[in-house]
């Protein structure tokens, strides 16, 4: 298994600890795993990315280029528009449908893309776009988008839900564990 995933959205949505939970996951599955942080004013709302590379052999160089992510988890869609070109032709795109717009679009200097439903279904192969702001709210927190998102990709990764479960036990604090099983659960239904 070679198996390239890049998290994407901004500060404040948990995109550091889902990959902290995939990676572990991976670990604990005996997989080499290399993981890479991007952040640019994340404190602020700016962009987040992780890169997140799962191998059975050796993993390299841990960013992922352009055209080779086999999946993409984006927490809010501009982000999921801003990271497409990483998406292989084909690929597995999760995105939460909720919208957060960036200054310049609050301020009147740019404009929301255009059809950017469409942009989005032209590269995914698979698509799955849907309220995963809701379904965390419906399982007690607005901060459950990270877990609901994983939980929909599982079934594109050959992880057991026993092992998901396991991660999310040792990674999430105590008081927000179940909670987080539940909105993993959600995910996988979504």
């Amino acid at each position: 298994m070679n198996t390239n995933i890049l998290i994407v959205g901004v500060g404040g949505q948990g995109t550091l600890l889902s990959s902290v939970l995939l990676g572990n996951l991976a670990l604990d599955g005996g997989y080499d795993v290399k993981l890479s942080e991007v952040h640019g004013m994340s404190q602020r709302g700016g962009s987040v990315v992780t890169h997140v590379k799962i191998s059975d052999g050796r993993v390299g160089a841990p960013l992922i280029e352009e055209g080779e992510a086999d999946i993409i988890l984006a927490f809010e869609q501009l982000e999921a528009y801003r990271w497409l070109p990483y998406l292989k032709k084909g690929g597995a795109l999760y995105v939460n449908v909720q919208q957060i717009l960036p200054m310049p679009v609050i301020l009147g200097q740019a404009a929301w893309p255009e059809n950017l439903e469409e942009a989005l279904a032209k590269r995914a192969g698979k698509i799955k776009a849907f309220d995963a702001l809701r379904i965390a709210e419906e399982c007690g927190s607005d901060k459950a988008v990270n877990v609901v998102l994983l939980g929909a990709a599982s079934r594109d990764l050959p992880f057991s839900e026993e092992a998901w479960m396991d991660v999310i036990g040792k990674k999430v604090k105590g008081k927000f564990v179940e909670m987080n099983k539940f909105a993993f659960r959600r995910g996988q239904q979504a």
